[in-house]
């Protein structure tokens, strides 16, 4: 898992947000994450530490002086064991003493004593937020201090009724930047240029309608995440989707062949692995109606279709010893033989592969059952399994060969 081998100690501090951090933990633990947490004590006023140590699996810190479970300095052991320090939510109160370095309690003092990389994440009412005195803090510590990382609030109505900034951060992109911070020494992308396309093409009819298919861009946006938390240069190229955007990548939004094609190739040109997980179609109307088509006086209809660019194999024509390029191939029969007809055909280093019937590898989950084909015929058969790990088995591939390259 993502995480596997990594401690995030978890920081809790007083508002009405300090729920949220149960979410945040529950994924932490489930990307493979070790959590240990520490509450200050107005964060037990709104949540049970039980809640924590359930989901941890760890107990809860709380006071300095509380007996230790072990023979150990227990705010020592807990920075000292800190891949990560995360604060989520973290109050004006807390971010200015950490500013002013002061540590009088369990959590300021184990802050104080880590070498990891601190993320904090602010969550208060904005007039708080908005205090001169908070914003300089933040300055101060997010400039001057190098291992200080901010994830600033958002807009929206907060818990006093009041709306503007002070919202805490979706928890995805918490978890995102946490994960960004733990995989550093790892970042094996790093100064590696990845264009990625997902989703749909849309190819008009006319005003109202469309042809297209059940892609949801799950497949890609799961690759483009991965490479991103990897340390790589991400450019996703997106066509209709039903998923949230990524922070930190930047995503270039088209809707037909022609438009896809037309950015993929340009940002190509740039790139050193490219991987085509859309689900580009293969026709487009031969012309399309400047105004909707009436169903009135029509017994029957027919659309006259033309090629879409075959933009897989342009890229394996143009970059075939200069780039790394993977494409994806959805079959309802003869899967291998038809992926590994499309590797070659494309002229691509290896194909993606998975049967449409295969229970759990269809349009629209958040699983897969894929196998892997190169050019020189070596199949990886994978089992099931979730998008985001079959990702890092696709890039795994992708840099091993971009490497030989």
């Amino acid at each position: 898992m993502l995480l596997d081998n990594k401690t995030v100690v978890l920081g809790v501090t007083g508002g009405i947000a300090a729920y949220k951090a149960l979410e945040l933990t529950s994924k932490l633990v489930k990307s493979g994450a070790q959590v240990k947490v520490i509450m200050t004590k107005s964060a037990v006023e709104f949540v049970a530490p039980l809640s924590f140590q359930s989901l941890s699996g760890n107990p809860v810190a709380i006071d300095t002086f509380d007996e230790p479970k072990s023979w150990e300095i227990r705010h020592i052991s807990l920075a000292k064991a800190a891949d990560v320090f995360a604060i989520v939510p973290c109050t004006a109160n807390i971010i200015g003493k950490i500013a002013g370095g002061i540590a009088d309690d369990m959590l300021t003092t184990t802050v104080m004593a880590t070498k990891a990389p601190v993320l904090i994440a602010p969550a208060m009412n904005t007039n708080m937020f908005e205090n001169p005195i908070v914003q300089d803090n933040i300055k101060k510590l997010s400039e001057k201090y190098h291992c200080y990382h901010f994830v600033m609030p958002e807009s929206g109505r907060l818990a006093c009724g009041d709306t503007g900034n002070g919202k805490l951060a979706g928890i995805d992109v918490i978890f995102e930047n946490i994960a960004k911070l733990a995989l550093l020494d790892s970042a094996d992308l790093t100064g590696k240029k990845i264009v990625i396309s997902a989703g749909a093409t849309q190819e008009k009819i006319d005003p109202v309608r469309f042809i297209t298919n059940h892609s949801t861009g799950k497949m890609g946006f799961a690759l483009a995440r991965a490479a991103m938390l990897r340390g790589g240069q991400v450019t996703l190229v997106a066509g209709h989707n039903s998923c949230e955007p990524i922070t930190g990548i930047k995503t270039i939004d088209v809707s037909s062949a022609d438009e896809m094609r037309s950015s993929i190739i340009n940002e190509s040109e740039s790139a050193d692995i490219i991987i085509m997980a859309a689900a580009v179609a293969d026709f487009k109307p031969s012309a399309v109606s400047e105004n909707k088509i009436k169903k009135k006086n029509l017994n029957d209809m027919s659309i006259a279709l033309s090629k879409n660019p075959d933009i897989l194999k342009e890229l394996g024509e143009k970059f075939d010893d200069k780039k790394t390029i993977v494409g994806f191939a959805m079959e309802t029969e003869d899967l291998i033989k038809n992926a590994s007809e499309k590797c070659v055909n494309k002229n691509v280093d290896f194909i993606v592969a998975n049967n449409l019937k295969t229970t759990g590898a269809g349009f629209g989950t958040d699983t897969n059952v894929a196998s892997l084909i190169d050019r020189y015929g070596n199949i990886s058969e994978l089992p099931l399994m979730d998008k985001f790990e079959l990702s890092n088995i696709i890039l795994d591939k992708a840099l091993s060969i971009n490497k030989s390259k």
